[in-house]
């Protein structure tokens, strides 16, 4: 089973017709890596403290109507963090995040996970927002420890990162008990500070991470190890609505594709694996950014597409 973990929260994006409307859409990136994962039909459970307002009563339905099981979910009274989306003329979104006192981010440790876990997701705010943050810090050193795949997304918010020194460090901190590390190109070169990202991305792989996939949005994604890039995988073709949940979408698959192939050790593929590996990734992508907000594909879905 995988878990995903961090926060859910509700994304208030531009409606279609007017600029003027905003139209509430469940999200999150942790989140979306669970309804990927869940949807896709690998065994997913998401990990949060989520509200008991009439927001996070929808956010739980969604997650259960995309075959995500919430036992590992603590609830609470706080309210749902909410994120205001712009998009900009390449519909590419923009975040402004109101977090002051919400529920996800005051989950606790809930302990070792079930021993069926093979596979945890952590990232976004998530990994930033206290005290929220120790704990699934605490989770990935302990999960870790004990063979699961650990993999991590920063999909960084730099707006929420107060001192941006204290987080790399933190971050750093981290690698030695990442497997794989999922980031766009973007985020990339704000957590390399002054050093190239070629140059960062081999530092983190010689920390411990054995892959780092890197998104290029439409310019495709590619992976690289201690052996170089291994592989890449054009973007496939479509109408961009927004990218809402597009790298999230990529961080959900690739963990859906792993697990099926029952692999926890991402050190253990050749290129051709990689190969089938991102363009399973990148197809789901496509499938999401064709639609308005974050809303992965199911398996079926992905099986029909062309």
């Amino acid at each position: 089973m995988i878990v995903s973990g961090g926060e859910a929260l509700v994304d208030l994006v531009p409606a279609e017709s007017t600029v003027d409307l905003l139209a509430p859409r469940f999200g999150g990136g942790p989140y979306n890596v669970a309804l990927t994962a869940g949807r896709l039909g690998v065994p997913t459970a998401f990990l949060s403290r989520i509200s008991t307002d009439r927001f996070g009563e929808s956010l739980i339905d969604r997650l259960v109507a995309s075959n995500v099981d919430t036992t590992l979910v603590q609830r609470g009274p706080e309210p749902t963090t909410l994120a205001v989306v712009s998009l900009d003329a390449a519909s590419s979104a923009r975040y402004s995040f109101y977090t002051e006192g919400t529920a996800d981010r005051l989950l606790t440790d809930p302990g070792p996970l079930p021993e069926g876990v093979t596979a945890l997701s952590l990232g976004t705010l998530g990994m930033v927002l206290e005290p929220a943050a120790s704990a699934y810090e605490a989770m990935l050193r302990r999960e870790s420890a004990r063979g699961v795949l650990t993999a991590l997304d920063p999909n960084i918010r730099a707006d929420m990162i107060a001192d941006p020194a204290a987080y790399r460090a933190r971050f750093a901190s981290w690698l030695p008990f990442v497997r794989l590390l999922k980031l766009s190109v973007e985020d990339a070169e704000w957590l390399a500070g002054d050093f190239a990202v070629p140059d960062a991305v081999k530092a983190w792989l010689a920390a411990g991470v054995q892959a780092v996939v890197l998104t290029r949005g439409a310019d495709g994604l590619s992976v690289v190890t201690t052996e170089g890039e291994l592989a890449s995988a054009a973007t496939v073709p479509v109408q961009v609505v927004d990218t809402i949940g597009a790298g999230d979408t990529v961080q959900g698959a690739l963990l859906a594709w792993l697990t099926q192939q029952d692999v926890r050790e991402p050190a253990t593929l050749d290129a051709s694996d990689w190969t089938q590996a991102l363009r399973y990734a990148a197809r789901a992508a496509a499938i999401t950014v064709s639609r308005r907000g974050a809303e992965p594909p199911t398996a079926e879905e992905l099986a029909q597409f062309r």
